[in-house]
């Protein structure tokens, strides 16, 4: 009978029926937005409370990492655990070696992982997460100092701790009060407030960041150098200044890259010619069966070296409408050649 009765609850659930039985009324769109306002309200006023929070103690967990020689080992249960492996991730993003240690399994031999040198910050809005007082004893057994994001002071973990930062809200946006919702979000950011104190600290700079993120988009921006890209050897559209312009045209047409660098017998540019100076050399009505490239040319120009980041690059291109670059070394010879389909396809563009 029971098990029946189960049933019709669970029927009655999928089928959007209330507790009762009855069909609750159809929410309008209004109503679904000042729900969504509230809710931000909420947890932006829990985040601004916490400026309040910056004291001796948030100095005191900067000091410890910064102190640490190990790693940092962040753990925490359930939805705290969630935003303790993010806290992790920025810490060991932006200068701060950190990892995540599920409290559960810590007790059943992950434990191992934390070492003397290290710093432990454990996250838990009671502050009575069983998983996290069980390993407390062990962890002052180490001697590893403690780092706590607490919503209670008075709790067991916030006491343990070398230094407990207070994270807690006057209420959670879940109207039921029961998800948690606003604690989260201010224990995540009180985590980015540690990450970004200690990385002014380190200082960390935008390359150390792209060196740890070579795979993104940011990290090519950054790292990417123009001999990465560009066109070299025999790919690159070079002649030299005696030829004619029909022969330019053709070597433009079978490189590809909208221009051709003009050398002298040393390697040396001496200008190029592009799509822009083609149709002013057709305006001018020049024949391009009898005049030279020389004649026509753009004498000198932008280039860009080897070594300069893609980056700087596209800049120079986008200040000065240039679709293509030659690349010279610091001799001002030929070396190589790219345009902005290339720095498009490496995503730097």
């Amino acid at each position: 009978m029971e098990a029946e009765q189960k049933i019709r609850r669970d029927n009655r659930g999928l089928s959007g029926l209330d507790s009762s039985g009855h069909q609750p009324e159809r929410v309008t769109d209004q109503r679904l937005a000042q729900l969504a306002v509230a809710v931000l309200e909420t947890e932006a006023e829990a985040v601004r409370t916490l400026c309040a929070r910056i004291d001796d103690s948030f100095i005191r967990a900067c000091r410890l990492i910064l102190d640490c020689t190990g790693r940092v080992v962040v753990t925490g249960m359930g939805k705290s655990g969630h935003i303790g492996s993010k806290i992790a991730a920025t810490l060991a993003s932006t200068g701060t070696p950190a990892f995540f240690v599920h409290p559960g399994e810590a007790s059943h031999g992950d434990l191992g992982m934390i070492t003397p040198q290290d710093v432990v910050v454990a996250l838990s809005n009671s502050g009575e997460t069983s998983e996290l007082v069980t390993i407390l004893p062990l962890l002052k057994r180490l001697a590893v100092p403690l780092i706590a994001l607490t919503g209670n002071p008075r709790s067991t973990l916030a006491k343990a701790a070398t230094a407990n930062i207070d994270v807690s809200v006057a209420k959670e946006a879940c109207p039921l009060g029961l998800a948690p919702t606003s604690s989260t979000t201010a224990a995540l950011a009180m985590g980015d407030a540690l990450a970004v104190a200690l990385l002014e600290a380190r200082g960390f700079t935008a390359d150390d960041f792209a060196r740890s993120h070579p795979g993104g988009r940011l990290g090519r921006r950054l790292l990417l150098l123009i001999e990465d890209i560009m066109h070299t050897g025999e790919r690159i559209p070079q002649v030299t200044p005696d030829a004619p312009l029909r022969e330019a045209l053709l070597e433009m047409s079978r490189k590809g890259l909208g221009m051709t660098a003009i050398a002298d017998s040393d390697g040396r540019l001496l200008g190029v010619f592009t799509d822009g100076d083609l149709r002013r050399s057709l305006d001018r009505g020049i024949d391009v069966h009898q005049v030279k490239v020389a004649d026509v040319m753009t004498r000198g120009g932008r280039t860009a070296q080897p070594r300069q980041l893609a980056v700087e690059a596209l800049s120079l291109m986008e200040e000065h409408k240039i679709s293509a670059l030659p690349v010279v070394d610091a001799d001002g010879r030929l070396v190589g050649a790219f345009n902005m389909h290339d720095l498009l396809r490496a995503g730097v563009v």
